[in-house]
């Protein structure tokens, strides 16, 4: 390979795959590839898939059939695919889509640069190369990343695998048990990304409460390694995503409470909240323990974000599950609430379930919910009006306004902030006062900036 190849890369899914995206251009950047952002200026593809859910898989086998016809069309001399979709699917997504030069698992990360050039596992000779292996028991390193995120925040990723087995999930499938990052490496990782301009970093994990439990066991467990981030020098704001709730302890949300740099703020999925259905899951946790859990968050954090997800038609959900649903939000009024129509998985046990809800039905119900949920933001955000509070800056939009977050705002998945007024840079703190909303954002005029 010449130093003048040019490399698009497309990252697909979550924020964990981000941070997989981010270090294998680190990798491939290092190894002299000229990144660029256009696939039609690029010599080699490389598309990092989520296979989660049958959309997500859906958009991946698009997205690489568009770069195979590009690739016939002369615009493309290699396409790689990576990721989640590849670790699920393994060599039949050879067999499903024909031009692919090189697959590499989740497990294999480290080896992208051998694919893009072309120095694969496989016997001389026609097909694809691969890089695929089972799991090993070991957490990658995520150090010197290629950021595809603003400067200013970043995602920090604390454990990899999960031991939870919700019965609609294929995430242990695809990434195995759960293994955790020394808190030793998590501080040498938050100090770089602090040092490359991060001043919130966004915790991750498919469970991160379970951090330090299990095979791998930390002293203080994720509430330690709180007390241990909130000390980095440079990080402002600590934000805790993908909590899961039967794991969420005293002790963490004490630490949350005590430390100054964490947000008053945890992304706690709860995905249904009648019995039968959460059985049926594999959750856990009943309603009586949610709503004790949800007692202690708001006792001990009273001006908590709590930010929840839901899985809609569920098999067997029945319209009194729903309508128990649908009450438990109006009651408890979160702050951000996302939907998801619940999506059938031939390889888990739900998907093997009686009883699958038809998919008018669960669009119908996802409809219904995000409807009431909307009523409730929407009041929640005009309760904002006339109050003061900082904001991080994540853009201008334009000559005097910028698009920002306070503390309840996670990046990508929440609201935002409209700034009018503001002459502030993204990455700096502007204390503002609400002047009103737009739908579920909200609109301010700056105080103070620091």
């Amino acid at each position: 390979m010449e130093d003048s190849t040019r490399v698009a890369f497309v990252s697909l899914g979550c924020a964990k795959n981000t941070v997989d995206s981010e270090k294998m251009l680190g990798q491939l950047a290092e190894a002299g590839c000229l990144i660029t952002a256009d696939v039609s200026d690029a010599d080699i593809v490389v598309i990092n898939t989520c296979g989660f859910l049958q959309a997500a898989r859906l958009e991946a086998d698009g997205l690489i059939r568009e770069a195979v016809e590009a690739k016939a069309r002369g615009h493309l001399k290699r396409i790689v695919v990576a990721g989640c979709l590849v670790q699920r699917d393994k060599e039949q997504i050879l067999d499903r889509i024909e031009g692919i030069d090189a697959i590499v698992g989740v497990n294999n990360r480290d080896d992208i640069v051998r694919a893009v050039l072309g120095s694969g596992q496989r016997e001389p000779g026609p097909g694809a190369d691969i890089f695929l292996c089972d799991y090993h028991p070991f957490t990658q390193l995520d150090t010197a990343r290629l950021r595809i995120t603003p400067r200013h925040y970043a995602y920090l990723r604390i454990s990899e695998g999960c031991d939870q087995k919700c019965t609609f999930c294929t995430i242990p499938a695809i990434r195995g048990r759960m293994h955790c990052k020394p808190p030793g490496v998590i501080l040498d990782e938050a100090r770089e990304l602090a040092s490359d301009g991060a001043v919130e970093i966004n915790l991750i994990g498919q469970d991160t409460t379970s951090y330090g439990l299990g095979a791998d066991v930390f002293d203080g467990g994720l509430a330690g390694l709180l007390r241990r981030l909130d000390r980095v020098d440079g990080i402002e704001w600590i934000r805790l995503m993908y909590a899961y709730p039967s794991v969420l302890s005293d002790e963490i949300v004490d630490a949350i409470a005590e430390c100054e740099k964490v947000c008053n703020y945890i992304d706690l999925p709860l995905q249904h909240i009648s019995d039968r259905v959460l059985k049926a899951m594999g959750r856990r946790i009943d309603r009586a323990a949610t709503e004790r859990l949800l007692r202690r968050i708001r006792e001990r954090l009273p001006d908590v974000t709590v930010r929840t997800t839901l899985i809609a038609g569920f098999p067997g959900e029945t319209d009194e599950d729903f309508k128990e649903l649908k009450e438990f939000i109006r009651e408890y009024r979160f702050a951000a609430l996302g939907v998801f129509p619940y999506s059938m998985e031939p390889d888990t046990p739900a998907g093997r379930m009686d009883k699958q809800i038809p998919e008018g039905v669960k669009q119908q119900r996802v409809e219904e919910l995000m409807l009431a949920q909307q009523e409730i933001a929407f009041e929640l955000a005009q309760q904002q009006v006339s109050k003061r509070f900082e904001v991080l800056v994540d853009e201008k939009v334009g000559k005097d306004m910028a698009r920002g977050r306070h503390e309840g705002q996670a990046p990508d998945v929440d609201s935002a902030t409209y700034i009018e007024g503001c002459r502030a840079r993204p990455g700096q703190f502007v204390r503002v006062q609400c002047v009103g909303r737009e739908e579920y954002d909200l609109v301010a005029k700056p105080a103070r900036v620091r």
